[in-house]
C-alpha cells in the first residue's frame, strides 16, 4: 500500500512540473501586428538599422507590446476580481 501511495505523488508531482513548465505569465502576448520579429519588420518599413526611422520603429513597437501586455494583465485582474466576487 505504501508503494502505491508514493508512486502516485511521485506522478503527481511530475503532472505538475509538467504542467507548470507551460504557464509562463510574462510571455508577450501576440498581437496582429507584432507577430513578426521587431528587426525584420523595422528594416523593411522604417529604414536600415540605426537610421533615426529604424529606431523610431523600434520604440513604437516596444510601446505597443508594453501596451499588450499591460491590457492582458488587466484583463486578467478584472477576471480574477470578477470570479472573487461571483463565487456561484
Amino acid at each position: 500500500m505504501r508503494l502505491k501511495k508514493s508512486g502516485c505523488v511521485i506522478a503527481l508531482t511530475l503532472i505538475a512540473l509538467s504542467l507548470s513548465a507551460c504557464a509562463s505569465r510574462y510571455d508577450a502576448p501576440m498581437s496582429a501586428g507584432l507577430s513578426e520579429d521587431d528587426d525584420t519588420y523595422c528594416r523593411a518599413n522604417g529604414g536600415p538599422a540605426g537610421s533615426p526611422q529604424y529606431v523610431g520603429c523600434r520604440k513604437d513597437r516596444d510601446v505597443q507590446r508594453s501596451n499588450a501586455i499591460t491590457r492582458a494583465d488587466k484583463k486578467q485582474r478584472d477576471l480574477g476580481e470578477w470570479m472573487m466576487n461571483h463565487p456561484n
